[in-house]
């Protein structure tokens, strides 16, 4: 059976596919997750140093007599690379659609690594002025442009090598190893502060972690060279025409799943950059607590995202992507308000309960939106069209979350108002699942 990307999926079709035989995981099998799930780990790796050492980089980079204004630019600088992740995606969905994932996969990953690495070389304001943080940009470009490739590439090529039945376990798997990258990068820099007087760790501290993102990288892309391209994409690839062009194609085809796409990952990326990049200045800056206290509560917060969220993924599976996506925006709506009042109450165990709340419905959430994003399409223009609809819903959503969190901030005088935004953001996103036709789409081939 093949399904088309206008063919429904019904609850016998479902249930069939979900009900597949399982076969004992191949040793390719193993080295496509690990290799997805690496490259994801680094990806955001380089993501989560920048918003981890937001306060740093504004004092290395904008320095200046307003603290506000000098994390606006922070995170203006944050956000640049989201703008170009759409391009990034255009160009490496086409090009791992028209010629595979695995060699597309390899360049993504040496981009970011070496982009991240640069970042811990560049001398700061007080050195060379305003090349300073020119030259941040200019490797925060590269960094968005090669991660709009591999933030769907890999869960893809995951996805395509994975048994119907356990696609929800397995790109959640993948997934959170996305979390994993600020416990890790978390837990250096909380080591770095301190062993390190506070003026090493601002002088050159920081850019230890920094620079061991290539190696990071070089060794995702080893572990990616001893994988295969998935059957799937092999077979798709033999029955196309010659005048298939995945851009072209994924436009005529696939322009409403792409707008539900872009709605649906928008939530989800609002969430985590709220939670991966943004909590640690803003427990600082708004909760008043320390860097250490703050690097500490998020760590622990995203060690449970990381735990909990292949369980979602498990359950995504069993009950169907779109009762998770209802569930979890609900909650998110539901929870958001109090879990942000929580995170700048001032108490380290109430940050600390407040981050741990706002994880559980992001999870449950992921369960569903995670594994949707990339089964809505189908294997020919499944990289294009995934490519382009999460990285626009990333540069909308997710990578203006930190700006606007402190512009909300910092305008109304309100500490839980990026809260708010949260809570509107899930509630529209709700009525849109509930009241519009997203589909079901557990148990999809083709």
């Amino acid at each position: 059976m093949t399904l088309n990307d206008t063919t429904p999926v019904t609850a016998t079709d479902a249930a069939a596919a979900v009900k597949t035989p399982v076969h004992k995981m191949t040793r390719m099998q193993r080295r496509v997750l690990l290799g997805g799930s690496v490259g994801q780990f680094i990806e955001f790796y380089d993501f989560a140093l920048y918003g981890l050492t937001a306060v740093t980089l504004s004092h290395v980079f904008f320095p200046g007599d307003s603290p506000l204004a000098a994390m606006l630019a922070t995170f203006a600088t944050f956000g640049v690379a989201f703008v170009v992740r759409p391009l990034g995606g255009l160009f490496f969905g086409a090009l791992g659609d028209r010629i595979g994932r695995r060699g597309v996969l390899s360049i993504t990953l040496i981009g970011i690594g070496g982009a991240t690495a640069v970042m811990g070389l560049l001398p700061g304001h007080a050195q060379i002025g305003a090349w300073a943080p020119a030259l941040l940009v200019l490797c925060r470009l590269v960094q968005g442009f090669s991660a709009g490739g591999e933030s769907v590439g890999a869960p893809s090529f995951v996805f395509e090598h994975a048994p119907v039945n356990k696609r929800g376990f397995w790109l959640n798997i993948t997934i959170a190893a996305t979390a994993l990258p600020s416990v890790v990068a978390g837990t250096l820099i909380l080591v770095l502060s301190q062993s390190m007087s506070n003026e090493s760790f601002m002088a050159w501290g920081w850019r230890l972690p920094f620079l061991l993102a290539l190696p990071l990288a070089l060794f995702g892309v080893w572990i990616r060279t001893r994988t295969e391209e998935s059957r799937t994409f092999q077979d798709a690839k033999a029955a196309r025409n010659k005048e298939f062009s995945p851009v072209r194609d994924t436009f005529r085809e696939n322009k409403l799943r792409m707008v539900q796409v872009i709605f649906v990952m928008g939530l989800t990326a609002m969430g985590f950059y709220f939670l991966s990049a943004y909590f640690v200045s803003y427990v600082q800056t708004t909760g008043h607590l320390s860097r250490e206290q703050s690097l500490l509560t998020n760590a622990a917060a995203l060690a449970l995202y990381a735990v909990l969220l292949p369980l979602f993924g498990r359950l995504g599976d069993r009950v169907g992507r779109k009762p998770m996506l209802i569930a979890g925006s609900a909650a998110i709506a539901i929870v958001s308000v109090p879990s942000f009042m929580l995170v700048t109450s001032g108490s380290l165990p109430l940050a600390l309960l407040g981050q741990a709340l706002f994880v559980l419905p992001l999870c449950i959430y992921g369960g569903g939106c995670y594994t949707f994003f990339v089964e809505i399409f189908t294997t020919r223009t499944r990289f294009t069209s995934a490519a382009i609809s999460y990285n626009c819903a990333y540069a909308i959503f997710g990578g203006t979350a930190p700006f606007i969190g402190t512009a909300l901030v910092g305008t109304t005088g309100v500490p839980h108002a990026p809260g708010v935004y949260m809570a509107v953001a899930a509630a529209v996103v709700f009525l849109l699942v509930v009241f519009t036709k997203v589909p079901e789409t557990r148990g999809r081939l083709g």
